[in-house]
């Protein structure tokens, strides 16, 4: 798609370095003796996260669900946040239910995206009342809808120790686990410290083409392995992929801090324009969403794409994600082309 991509950060491509690595891979059959640069990307995560093992998988909604079919026996249940991505899923895809037999308890979430230990044990209270054992609760850091949100270790290590007081296991979706890093100035390990399991995307901020990561213990790994069989994951020459994930690891963390900077001067930027509502100081990763006072988001988003600038209506607001490929000029014609729209929205809603 030409003009500037706001929709999200999966539409990255491949960097130079990426290409490179990919085309030099050395590559092996994964569901035989295993691919050796795949081998050395799972080594290399799990160094990353502090964890004993990691998993490559095809993306990160494979890797939620293939972690939580490891962690749930059937007619086990698992909490997710009614706003995460995990419900999402869950709600449309029926992976869980379909794969795992687990049902599926959502908990509104506060605006900052954490989820409340109170709202935790009265949902695992209701086992007694004769529902589905709570076994799982999953967290989303950097919180998508929650203007992506990062959630830092000290509430996570709270959180988690509720969790297992109350005999679940915590699981982290971190689709953007390293934005959270790079905006917290903490190593990506602290934010999983206290977690039993966790998974990452590749295909988002790292800007590799495809992939995800699971990662936990040795034992928990190999279960995981067992569950990505079964759902069909299970891949050959997955050297290819894991080559730009190496590079992505080595070269693409830091300068997520660009990403970040741009979203910030977006949101200060359309906190200037008429008829937008948007709080600049919560926008700290590369996710940020408005809403609009005069007309609908998607009035705004097929203007704004006729202008050249992409982005997303959702849930009743418009939603703009940087990445790589969005420079500080990309940020600037944006703004541009908004205040064009909204005056000429403005325009036409008084004639």
């Amino acid at each position: 798609m030409n003009g500037i991509d706001l929709r999200s950060d999966t539409v990255t491509r491949p960097t130079p370095e990426m290409r490179r690595a990919m085309y030099d891979a050395e590559v092996a059959d994964g569901g035989l003796e295993g691919d050796p640069t795949t081998k050395k990307l799972e080594e290399l995560a799990a160094e990353r996260l502090g964890t004993e093992a990691a998993l490559l998988v095809a993306s990160g909604s494979m890797g939620n669900l293939v972690a939580a079919l490891a962690h749930c026996a059937p007619g086990d249940a698992m909490i997710v946040g009614e706003r995460s991505h995990m419900a999402w899923s869950a709600d449309q895809g029926k992976g869980h239910s379909t794969y795992g037999r687990i049902g599926v308890r959502r908990l509104p979430e506060n605006p900052d995206g954490k989820l409340g230990i109170e709202d935790i044990g009265l949902s695992m209270a209701a086992e007694s009342e004769g529902e589905s054992r709570v076994a799982l609760v999953n967290m989303e850091n950097t919180h998508n809808q929650s203007d992506g949100t990062p959630i830092d270790p000290a509430w996570t290590a709270s959180f988690a120790e509720g969790v297992h007081d109350r005999g679940a296991v915590l699981h982290i979706d971190g689709a953007r686990l390293f934005n959270a890093a790079v905006a917290l100035d903490v190593p990506a390990s602290a934010l999983v410290a206290d977690a039993d399991s966790a998974t990452f995307c590749l295909s988002k901020g790292l800007a590799c083409p495809i992939g995800g990561i699971v990662a936990g213990s040795s034992d928990y790994i190999a279960e995981v392995h067992n569950r990505r069989k079964i759902v069909g994951g299970e891949m050959r020459q997955t050297g290819v992929i894991s080559a730009a994930g190496i590079v992505a690891l080595n070269s693409m963390v830091d300068r997520m801090a660009d990403d970040h900077a741009n979203a910030r001067r977006l949101a200060e930027g359309l906190a200037q324009i008429s008829g937008i509502s948007i709080e600049p100081e919560r926008v700290t990763t590369n996710i940020l969403y408005f809403k609009l006072s005069d007309r609908t988001p998607e009035e705004v988003e097929q203007s704004l794409a006729e202008e050249g600038v992409h982005c997303f209506a959702l849930d009743g607001r418009i939603r703009m994600v940087t990445h790589h490929h969005i420079t500080p000029e990309d940020i600037e014609t944006a703004l541009g082309a908004v205040q064009r729209v909204m005056q000429s929205d403005a325009g036409a809603a008084h004639a």
